[in-house]
């Protein structure tokens, strides 16, 4: 178990770190003033969330980066990075989106595909 918590916090800090090197999302979309994703998380074959929440969106502070860690502990080098999509409909000036993405990793000792789904959904408002 101690073993797992390593490579947890080593993917944690190694995403802190590109977050903290990320451009902020002021400055990608300087007319945001309101963010926030709402996300579910299923496996690929079931039809019901098993993890649901939102991520409100700090605008002044946050980096331009949505890498959203995969919801299953036992997946390795998994996760959605939705930032393309995300940074896309914010230039866009939508006011709200969808999207879904399969997580890349692989779970168990065979290597199986991960493929998690996360569908998420974005809630937008812009200065005048």
């Amino acid at each position: 178990m101690k073993f797992r918590n390593t490579e947890a916090a080593q993917r944690f800090a190694e995403r802190r770190e590109r977050e903290d090197r990320a451009p902020r999302l002021r400055d990608e979309a300087p007319d945001v003033t309101h963010l926030s994703l709402e996300m579910s998380e299923r496996r690929a074959e079931a039809t019901a969330p098993e993890i649901e929440y939102i991520r409100r969106i700090v605008v002044q502070s946050a980096p331009a980066l949505f890498e959203i860690p995969c919801g299953d502990t036992g997946c390795a080098e998994g996760g959605h990075d939705i930032t393309r999509t995300v940074l896309d409909e914010l230039r866009s000036r939508h006011e709200s989106f969808e999207g879904e993405d399969a997580c890349y990793g692989n779970v168990g000792p065979n290597s199986t595909p991960c493929g998690r789904i996360l569908r998420f959904k974005g809630t937008v408002s812009y200065r005048k």
